[in-house]
């Protein structure tokens, strides 16, 4: 959380907003390939979650063998190679390739000699991915577009939520209840912490999330989910911002729209996951 302050955001430009997502979400991939290929694997694809840096306003991997750390900055849309962790100033002496503008096949020659030069089998990095990505021009080869505005907005959107998230967790913890810290999956490229509550046969899980849109919301959105799932009909109101949603998944849902609208967005957006969480975790 440290070295972020909430900003505030204006507007939803939900056609921009949706293209830079998906630029950013297949972007985010190398730095998933890599994982795959080079961190030691962990139960449930572990290895390959991403963590959010505040010195580069992106994601970073786990660090692969002999430290090294992929990058992506999300508003420049670009790839960055360090041979440790990335620190305050973090650009100086990191090894970069901007997507704009490249396929595929040039992105994975640059990264190839970056892991030829560390002695790494940079064969493992071709490996199919276990999931299937949006349909985009970019799955067919296409090459990346220019950064612009939207990314340093969607940038923003991902800062504002783990500081978000990050004060949630450490509010969980004040309750000794576990909440593991805030990753990026790459499959859905959202933020997410797992809360596990109850034991026994009682036992389940509120997930407290970010994600930046998908199939079911065209914007990004604050969620607070829960398994197994309730019947939202017995379950109390939410602050203004969030409503019930319970179409293929169950949770609490804070969209970008209202997020904007409020008039102070950090303090009801806390409020929002404050409310969720307590809600879903009292569930039985």
């Amino acid at each position: 959380m440290s070295g972020w302050q909430w900003r505030r955001l204006n507007s939803v430009d939900r056609g921009s907003l949706g293209e830079a997502r998906l630029q950013a979400h297949y972007a985010v991939q190398w730095l998933a390939r890599a994982a795959r290929a080079y961190v030691t694997p962990a139960p449930d694809d572990g290895h390959t979650n991403l963590g959010w840096d505040n010195a580069i306003v992106g994601m970073t991997t786990h660090a692969l063998p002999q430290g090294s750390v992929l990058g992506l900055i999300i508003s420049d849309l670009m790839l960055a190679w360090w041979d440790g962790p990335p620190q305050a100033g973090a650009m100086a002496g990191a090894q970069t390739i901007s997507l704009a503008g490249r396929r595929d096949s040039e992105i994975r020659d640059w990264l190839g000699r970056q892991l030829a030069a560390h002695a790494f089998d940079a064969g493992a990095l071709d490996a199919p991915s276990p999931y299937q990505m949006p349909e985009h021009p970019l799955g067919r080869g296409a090459p990346y577009g220019q950064p612009g505005a939207a990314l340093g907005e969607l940038a923003t959107w991902y800062a504002n939520a783990n500081q978000a998230m990050g004060e949630t967790r450490a509010r969980m913890g004040a309750r000794q209840i576990e909440a593991p810290p805030v990753r990026c999956w790459p499959h859905h490229f959202d933020l997410d912490s797992l809360i596990r509550r109850g034991s026994g046969t009682a036992a389940g899980t509120v997930g407290v999330g970010f994600a930046p849109g998908d199939e079911y919301y065209d914007q990004p959105y604050f969620y607070v989910s829960c398994y197994p799932p309730p019947d939202v009909a017995g379950l109390p109101s939410l602050p203004p911002i969030g409503h019930w949603h319970s179409h293929h998944f169950t949770a609490a849902v804070a969209p970008a729209d209202r997020i904007v609208a409020a008039g102070d967005q950090q303090a009801e957006t806390l409020d929002f996951l404050r409310a969720a969480t307590d809600i879903l975790i009292s569930v039985r």
